[in-house]
């Protein structure tokens, strides 16, 4: 087998969330080397306490979490308990986490981690706003070009806006991160609505997660069975989109997905677009690619990898 890729997952959790970091802690082909985490679906001090419990949920207490940023670079905080619940957890009942808080910040942990790891072996996953990542960007430009990829979930194009008619959530918190990290060099796969609005939480396939029968494919089944109840509100779907969980799938398995190369620009200035994500699908403008933009996948494939992985956890 080939050596495990070392990953940093920055996360705001988050029932999405959650399911990302199990499938992380679950996969061999993932070196987790820590968890950083950002004010976005709920303020820091609850995003740092789910990352916890969700280390608990998956027996490893040893796992380093790291609180980062508790606001965006620019704008003020918006969150989204209207999705995720009070908790961000809501959903099943997690006790209090045994998983320690480290008291070094998340963004000198990033800085520190990508220097001391050899050159390009660090992947990142931002699954949240980018507050933390394009805060360590400024803050130590030397480790830009010493990090692998970064794999993000956020933005939209076809799909338009999920928080408003234009933008997606994670980019809408803090478009001047986005900005930043879009324009840094780093090789990027952006994980947008397009493909995440295809992995649906159908009934069947939370009964399969709840079918593992261990506390992980029930406790995940219940936050699933929380979180879907908004977007099938909003969407008259079957089932709501399974989002972050991308991110970490298409390090294990590219060939779920498929994607095209495309230039990516952040809107930061218009009130009426901000945090839009302007990706150019069609390959219009001259503008150099920047980010592999996904807009497909296999979804019963997608859904086949987590319920097979998170069946390996306690």
């Amino acid at each position: 087998m080939t050596q495990p890729q070392s990953l940093i997952i920055d996360t705001d959790p988050g029932q999405d969330d959650a399911v990302a970091i199990l499938l992380a802690l679950a996969s061999p082909e993932i070196n987790l080397l820590g968890i950083t985490t950002v004010a976005g679906n709920v303020p820091l001090a609850l995003t740092q306490l789910n990352a916890r419990k969700i280390c608990d949920l998956a027996g490893r207490t040893d796992m380093q979490v790291f609180a980062g940023l508790d606001r965006p670079l620019v704008r003020p905080l918006v969150t989204a308990e209207h999705v995720h619940g009070r908790t961000g957890l809501d959903g099943p009942v997690l006790p209090d986490p045994e998983t320690p808080l480290q008291e070094q910040h998340a963004v000198d942990y990033i800085i520190d981690t990508l220097r001391r790891e050899p050159a390009g072996s660090v992947t990142l996953a931002p699954i949240g706003p980018l507050s933390n990542i394009a805060m360590a960007m400024q803050r130590a430009p030397d480790t830009i070009p010493r990090i692998r990829q970064i794999i993000l979930m956020g933005g939209a194009y076809f799909e338009v806006g999920n928080i408003t008619p234009a933008a997606e959530f994670n980019i809408y918190v803090d478009p001047h991160a986005a900005q930043i990290v879009f324009a840094s060099g780093v090789p990027i796969t952006m994980m947008p609505l397009d493909v995440t609005h295809k992995a649906l939480t159908r009934t069947d396939r939370v009964a399969a997660l709840r079918a593992i029968g261990n506390r992980t494919g029930v406790a995940v089944a219940e936050m699933l069975e929380f979180f879907e109840r908004f977007d099938e509100a909003k969407y008259g779907s079957d089932g709501g989109p399974l989002h972050d969980p991308c991110t970490v799938a298409w390090m294990i398995a590219p060939d779920i997905f498929n994607g095209r190369p495309c230039n990516v620009e952040i809107e930061t200035a218009s009130p009426l677009t901000m945090g839009m994500t302007v990706v150019d699908w069609w390959q219009v403008s001259s503008r150099p690619h920047n980010a592999l933009v996904i807009g497909d996948l296999d979804a019963d494939r997608f859904f086949s990898l987590i319920t097979e992985r998170l069946a390996t956890l306690p």
